[in-house]
């Protein structure tokens, strides 16, 4: 360790004796042809190590650059097929003319397969890199070798970039890892577990199985363990206690024998972690530790990893989840997958709202918190098998239910523009929820011919039930100009909520092959939906007792949504082109019922379904992708019920039987360059939005601020986005390398509604220019700042008002491996907001550092973390919405200490672990 201190203090002063060289030269097979896309490295004599690498252009030259200190250095050349080429060369300026390659033998393949491995191969569609030729510290995780390739960008949220397009999947030899978390998978294998990361478009089961195009604009990383390798056990096992008791308890435990995987995870904390982002030196304290999302579905997320249902705050979890894969003859696989998530939320919120009108504007301040606990289960199983080498057949049912239960409280105030207060409203809700939701699909799949030809049958099925049961109170109180009590209200209700989807889908799809390039592909698609909503509201006729039902609250209402669309249309595929046209007839029918009126709506809506895409490659490195498409989207049930929501009393919610669905436009194109030669490339990409017949708010605010908004249709909205990134990869030298990603992020959206009978439009802007570094200095030191301006503007219709604000982001990651055994991790992110009023933090500075020693070699670590270090932490938002400018200011987690300890358990090939007689 002294020695590496040492050569890295040499890089600092500039004191290397590393010599700077150029070696030219073009690679040809035996009769002169050209080789483009071979993988030409160097490599040192004494140990392999990989000093530098290219890739030859499509004329087979290539130009190697770099430093080196070795008198000698072996020069490799790989290309699929051919036995590779060695030579040994002297790192100084040369050419070296032709270097012919022989087309590999059986025989040849036996030796020489292992004793060339290039860095980096691009096969086709697939871009293939070898682990072991970037270096990384001894006891790195996946995620680590993927921070170090070329073109792959990891940011601070685990979410993965390959040559600027997203990483959608992680498999491990073809096979997923843990369900559909990627985290799972690239904070947990270990380095020495690597052989391969290949690149591929991501591809669904079927695709894969037919050879049909995947999705070029998302990649899934498929990572290739050595047979040798492929058995045994690999766990980690972390406990944790701290100030203001925090704690965190955490499992995972990980068999597999060949094609048998079993995987275990169980954690404990109430530090707001996933429990599984066993990252050694931060774990969960990164910058977005307090950062917790949720979706429409009921499932939330903590640092992008999905579990119950829950909202912001501050959240103690408990999770455990099993996983099992095995293989059998015949090509049958069996997956089963459990997980359960308990939660306990608490949250506090403050926002205050201006809201605009085409008269004026009015004010909102409201407080509010809630407690909410939940209980989630899913079970998911897949079952595939190919009975013969033609056919293939699948099975994915899926199962969830969450028993959930909540209590709420808030206060909130509306205010004239001179500051008035003209209404208030007190309100507190005790919920009960409990949701069941089954989901299927199921695949049949035959090929024929030998050109590519296949027929399809997917059926799919998707079963949900909400009971939601809610004892509601509210307080209203209004009051004139003179701030005078006119009008006081109270509701007093048990609200009885049923809500049932059923979904079921239907679709046959054929290929006929033209010729070798040309498919002609035919489907026909069928989906039926039926929701229902029954919302029984009572008030209070006595002391706890609730049955006088409110007619005008309630309601039992059905919207039934089918689609048609048969299609057909033509494939074009090359290695360089892929091209699709694909056209048919969308036909929609729309049936709502309320039953409480007895009234029933019968709507019929067609239009031409189109659907066209094209991928180009320009060259080995460059390549152009466009698509365009259009769609129907049916409004929600909650849009469609004709039914007052009175639960915020300040602004009433009425849905409409009469809306169309909105017919969307979408276009994409993006243009991609990533040249491996000098590690360096950028991405752009444009794209749009346009809706007919979208579905917006009509609102009207009486003389009390009192708000009611239903729905209706009206043409012109759009988006409009675009953006672009470049990655620079730099060896400096054989110790230290940076990487350089500037980029900059656009997004404009106009939007439409109704205020008070006037139609206005909104126009928000947003631009996000950023740029990011990284520093390493191999097995010591690794710095990470990144930095991120957002520029925003909203220009409304009413009142001519206009809303421009800066924010900034700067984050700055420290992580030192020196002295030897000691992991120190610091983490900085300083915020600050543009136009925040006052009583609301503009600006902090989060501060996380952490200090870990290694013991018991590298399988233990004792750690101290202290999160917030400068208790600044705070979560504070200023959003521009379609007739209104919003701040929110959320609980967070604030300061705490924690002493924790982590004990790694792992074993790798040799000997079947079952095996009585000893060790593997």
């Amino acid at each position: 360790m002294k020695l590496k201190l040492f050569v890295a203090l040499l890089f600092f002063t500039g004191l290397s004796q590393a010599q700077d060289f150029e070696i030219t030269g073009k690679v040809t097979d035996t009769s002169g042809a050209p080789l483009g896309s071979a993988t030409v490295y160097l490599e040192k004599v004494t140990d392999s190590s990989l000093v530098t690498y290219t890739i030859s252009e499509d004329n087979g030259s290539f130009v190697l650059d770099g430093k080196s200190n070795d008198k000698e250095l072996n020069l490799i050349v790989s290309y699929a097929g051919y036995s590779p080429y060695f030579k040994k060369v002297q790192p100084k300026d040369q050419d070296l003319g032709n270097l012919k390659m022989n087309i590999s033998s059986n025989e040849l393949d036996e030796v020489t397969l292992t004793a060339a491995r290039a860095p980096v191969s691009i096969k086709s569609d697939t871009l293939e890199f070898n682990a072991a030729s970037f270096k990384t510290r001894e006891d790195a995780n996946l995620e680590e070798v993927l921070k170090k390739l070329p073109g792959v960008s990891v940011d601070n949220a685990g979410n993965i970039t390959v040559n600027g397009k997203p990483v959608s999947r992680i498999l491990v030899n073809g096979k997923e890892f843990f369900g559909d978390d990627p985290k799972i998978a690239t904070k947990n294998l270990p380095k020495e577990l690597i052989n391969k990361i290949q690149v591929v478009d991501t591809k669904t089961k079927s695709q894969e199985f037919t050879g049909e195009e995947g999705d070029s604009e998302n990649k899934t990383i498929n990572i290739t363990i050595d047979e040798d390798k492929n058995r045994g056990y690999f766990s980690r096992l972390t406990a944790g206690g701290g100030t203001d008791d925090r704690y965190e308890l955490s499992a995972i435990a990980n068999y597999f024998q060949d094609k048998q995987r079993v995987s275990f995870l169980a954690s404990s904390n109430n530090i707001n972690s996933s429990g599984f982002t066993f990252d050694e030196v931060f774990d969960s304290m990164g910058r977005n530790a307090y950062s917790i999302s949720t979706n429409s579905n009921g499932s939330f997320a903590i640092n992008g990893v999905s579990y119950g249902n829950m909202g912001g705050g501050i959240s103690e979890t408990d999770n455990i989840g099993l996983n099992y894969v095995d293989e059998w003859a015949k090509k049958t696989e069996l997956g089963l997958n459990y997980f359960y998530n308990h939660g306990d939320n608490t949250n506090r919120t403050k926002i205050e709202r201006e809201n605009i009108l085409p008269d004026g504007r009015f004010f909102i301040n409201s407080n509010s918190s809630s407690n909410r606990l939940s209980d989630n289960h899913r079970f998911s199983t897949s079952f595939e098998t190919q009975p013969d080498t033609l056919t293939r057949i699948s099975f994915r049912p899926n199962f969830n239910v969450t028993n959930a239960q909540s209590y709420s409280d808030s206060y909130t105030e509306s205010l004239a523009e001179d500051g008035t207060m003209l209404n208030n409203a007190t309100t507190t809700n005790d919920s009960k929820v409990f949701n069941t939701d089954f989901s299927n699909r199921a695949y049949f799949t035959r090929k024929y011919g030998s050109r590519g030809g296949f027929y399809s049958v997917n059926l799919a099925n998707n079963n949900t039930n909400r009971i939601q049961k809610d004892y509601f109170y509210s307080e209203r109180e209004t009051f004139n100009e003179n701030g005078d009590l006119t009008n006081s209200q109270i509701q007093d209700q048990f609200i009885d909520e049923d809500r049932k989807s059923n979904q079921y889908t239907a679709e046959l799809r054929g290929r006929l092959p033209i010729s070798d390039n040309w498919n002609f592909d035919m489907s026909l698609y069928y989906d039926d939906e039926t929701s229902k909503n029954q919302r029984l509201v009572y008030n209070a006729s006595g002391e706890e007792a609730y049955d006088d039902l409110d007619a005008n609250l309630s309601n039992d209402f059905r919207s039934e949504i089918s689609n048609f669309r048969p299609s057909a249309g033509v494939n074009y595929n090359t290695d360089t082109l892929r091209f699709t046209l694909t056209a048919g007839l969308h036909h929609t029918n729309l049936r709502n019922t309320d039953l409480f009126s007895e009234t029933r709506i019968n709507n019929t809506y067609n239009n031409l379904y189109t659907n066209a895409f094209l991928y180009y490659k320009l060259s080995k490195s460059k390549s152009i992708y466009f698509n365009y498409s259009n769609s129907r989207q049916t409004p929600s049930i909650d849009q469609l019920q004709p039914v007052s929501i009175t639960v915020n009393p300040l602004n009433i919610l009425t849905g409409n039987p009469s809306l169309d669905p909105s017919f969307n436009h979408r276009a994409y194109m993006n243009f991609n360059n990533y040249d491996y030669a000098s590690r360096s490339g950028y991405y752009t990409y444009f794209g749009a939005n346009y809706q007919k017949d979208a579905i917006v708010p009509i609102t009207f605010t009486d003389e009390n601020l009192v708000r009611t908004t239903t729905y209706t249709n009206v043409d012109g909205t759009y988006s409009i986005y675009g953006g672009g990134n470049l990655n620079k990869s730099i060896e400096l030298d054989s110790l230290s390398s940076l990487k350089v990603n500037p980029g900059v992020y656009l997004n404009y959206n106009k939007n439409l509604g109704f205020s008070n009978e006037v139609q206005y439009e909104s126009k928000i802007l947003r631009v996000t220019p950023n740029v990011g570094l990284v520093y390493d200095i191999k097995d010591l030191l690794t710095l990470e700042p990144v930095y991120r301006m957002t520029i925003n503007r909203a220009d409304y219709s009413l009142n001519n008002r206009q809303e421009n604000y800066l924010n900034h982001e700067l984050n700055f990651q420290v992580t030192s491996y020196w002295p030897e055994n000691f992991l120190l991790g610091s983490d900085f992110s300083y915020q600050k907001f543009g136009n925040i009023p006052p009583g609301f933090k503009n600006s902090f500075l989060l501060w996380n550092a952490s200090l870990g020693y290694k013991l018991l070699g590298d399988d233990g670590i004792l750690k101290l973390k202290v999160f917030d270090i400068l208790n600044e932490n705070t979560s504070t938002r200023r959003m521009a919405g379609e007739d209104f400018i919003q701040n929110t200011e959320e609980l967070v987690l604030k300061q705490y200490f924690m002493l924790s300890f982590t004990w790694k358990l792992k074993k790798f090939g040799g000997k079947d672990p079952n095996n009585r007689r000893g060790p593997f």
